[in-house]
């Protein structure tokens, strides 16, 4: 979860280092430093804080210091302070390194470095990491470093080091002796290469790049890259010299800078409209009144017969993973379960003929989800993805996938992400509805309505002024509950995760009926409860539910259908009402999470918290 940069050019290294640490900040930021290199020692600076602390203690940047590392934070192995932040020196002074991910076998791996004689300053598994390339590298057997082909030393000691990690790793690592040469590597956690004018950026994100190149290429697991003012070249952990694609970056930096919004957050809110529209663009064939959805074309035919969908997920990817599983069961009568990537691989999941798995992800790189994708592999599964990043480790792990266009996501709240998710989904169960089950008048229907939900979103957001009102009167509470029915009850599990993870209010989702078994016990005087009470077959029954809170004092925020006079009348005194435009139920889920994208935000805002770096967080969760 942490995030990586390094720069070898002939530009001085310090403030592109800088630059790019900010632009992956929310990656991490508990702590950050960077490793410089000109003239042949390493010079280090880091500290504990977020990258404005770093730059408080920077030096002035050195021109003949044209390469070098850095690194943003999100602490596992050790507090975040200055001693743990990276970049890691091993114990010869000749090594740097900067890791995302975990090293499993650290603490083995420790005990027998202390036993050879090499010191640790940290509490972090990097430094085994550095310690273990600088004791490869002092240790060197020359007989068989002669055999791997005439690679220089440098090289082969990472090497060696390497096969001996169990884990994850994106690394960048410099060494003083080779003061022209950064090595880079991947197993588990991404690691991109930009490739410009006589200058390369090793990054964990292609934001990080995207300035200064829009070609890359992406290192696939087991991979490494060495770099030089010579080139590059590419080869295996184990010495097998392979050949990368340069690929076409997908985004560009205006798309992932600010503009006029104060935050990335309202800034990605704010692009839904023009995210589902790109997303859906080419895939709605309005002549025809078919959905085309050419990554996944060849599989449609398995997917049309297949007897069980499983969707793996976590976070808001499981949420929007369960809005598709009441899609796949409503349109196109296939039994469908979703899972949490987290607790699939060790549950002994059943997998049967039949079976396909769709694993969902922003990134394409979270952790979790990707040891899904292979356990579903191993046992037999079809696995498709779903995705936002081309070129990610879930993209490339699964049998096929559709990617959500979506742009760029920075904010750590996703938000974007859960509507094209949601859209990517809504596509699939329409199409496979009309193949199975339902009648094409009625699978054009919903296409005419699901194009539309773009310009619906567009008029929920002019409620946002409004919507920050009803957070200012209630956010000295610190107790919310969402309830919602039907395919409205991922939507409330996903507000009340939107609330906790950048407000921190405390926030439950529950299905409304479940609100009698138990939670209704915690409401007390002014408590607010916010309800999805849209348009519905359930309809009357969260009304009873909106009732029965308010007879208990509860405070009442309703999101319901423009137009809708009865709950108008029914809400009475002091209670809110955020109005969403009319849709069928099963589309309703990418209009409803609007206002509750906006309330979070709101609500975070007035808390004085920062939205886009909420405390503890990150946004690829790509550590384990």
């Amino acid at each position: 979860m942490c995030g990586i940069v390094a720069y070898l050019g002939k530009k001085v290294a310090q403030p592109i280092l800088i630059e790019g640490l900010k632009r992956l900040e929310y990656r991490g930021y508990d702590s950050a430093g960077v490793a410089l290199l000109g003239s042949g020692a390493i010079r280090i600076k880091k500290t504990s804080g977020r990258i404005s602390a770093l730059e408080k203690v920077l030096d002035e940047p050195d021109a003949a210091e044209t390469f070098g590392i850095g690194h943003t934070r999100w602490a596992t192995h050790g507090e975040p302070s200055t001693v743990n932040a990276h970049p890691h020196l091993d114990y010869t002074g000749k090594f740097a390194v900067v890791h995302n991910g975990i090293i499993e076998n650290y603490g083995t791996l420790k005990t027998w470095l202390r036993n050879e004689g090499a010191a640790f300053a940290s509490e972090t598994d990097t430094e085994v990491i550095a310690n273990l390339i600088g004791y490869f590298y002092t240790k060197n057997d020359s007989e068989e470093q002669k055999k791997s082909d005439g690679q220089n030393k440098f090289e082969w000691a990472v090497q060696q080091a390497l096969r001996e990690l169990h884990g994850t790793f994106g690394l960048a690592i410099v060494c003083s002796d080779f003061p022209d040469t950064i090595i880079g590597a991947k197993r588990g956690s991404p690691l991109i290469l930009g490739v410009g004018d006589n200058e390369y950026i090793l990054a964990s994100d292609a934001a990080a790049i995207v300035e200064h190149t829009a070609q890359a290429i992406y290192l696939a697991d087991s991979e490494m890259v060495t770099i030089s003012p010579e080139g590059f070249h590419t080869k295996t952990i184990d010495n097998i010299t392979i050949s990368k694609e340069l690929k076409q970056i997908e985004f560009s930096l205006e798309q992932i800078e600010l503009g006029d919004f104060p935050h990335h957050m309202l800034k990605e809110i704010f692009e839904q409209p023009k995210a589902l529209s790109t997303c859906m663009g080419g895939r709605i064939d309005r002549q025809n009144n078919r959905i085309k959805l050419g990554g996944i074309d060849s599989y449609l035919r398995e997917l049309t017969r297949t007897k069980r969908l499983i969707l793996t997920a976590c976070g808001t990817a499981f949420h929007a993973g369960l809005v598709g599983e009441f899609l796949f069961e409503q349109l196109a009568r296939i039994p469908a379960e979703t899972e949490y990537a987290s607790e699939f691989r060790y549950r002994n999941p059943i997998i049967e003929d039949g079976t396909v798995v769709i694993s969902i992800s922003q990134s394409g790189e979270t952790i979790d989800t990707l040891a899904a994708v292979e356990e579903a592999k191993e046992r037999g599964a079809t696995v498709l993805g779903i995705v936002n990043v081309a070129g990610s480790s879930i993209a490339r792990a699964t049998d096929a996938g559709i990617y959500l266009h979506a742009g760029p996501e920075i904010g750590v709240a996703s938000t974007k992400a859960f509507t094209t998710q949601v859209a990517v989904l809504t596509m699939l169960a329409i199409e496979l509805g009309r193949r199975r089950h339902i009648r094409s008048d009625q699978a054009n229907k919903y296409i005419d309505e699901l194009s539309q939900i773009p310009d619906k979103i567009s008029t929920i957001l002019k409620q946002s002024g409004y919507i920050k009102q009803i957070a200012s009167a209630n956010i000295d509470q610190d107790n919310w509950l969402f309830l919602g029915r039907g395919f409205n009850y991922p939507v409330a599990l996903e507000g009340a995760l939107k609330l906790k993870e950048i407000s921190y209010i405390h926030a439950e989702g529950l299905p409304a009926a479940e609100m009698k078994h138990d939670p209704i016990a915690l409401i007390v005087d002014g408590m607010p409860v916010v309800f999805i009470a849209t348009a519905g077959p359930q309809y009357e029954k969260i009304m009873g539910n909106i009732a029965e809170v308010r007879a208990r004092g509860g405070k009442t925020i309703v999101v319901a259908t423009e137009g809708d006079e009865n709950i108008k009348s029914a809400l009475g005194r002091t209670d809110h009402l955020i109005t969403i435009p009319d849709a069928p139920e099963l589309l309703q889920p990418m209009l409803t999470v609007v206002p509750l994208q906006l309330l979070a935000y709101h609500a975070a805002v007035l808390r004085g918290h920062d939205v886009d770096k909420p405390r503890n967080l990150a946004k690829s969760v790509t550590v384990e």
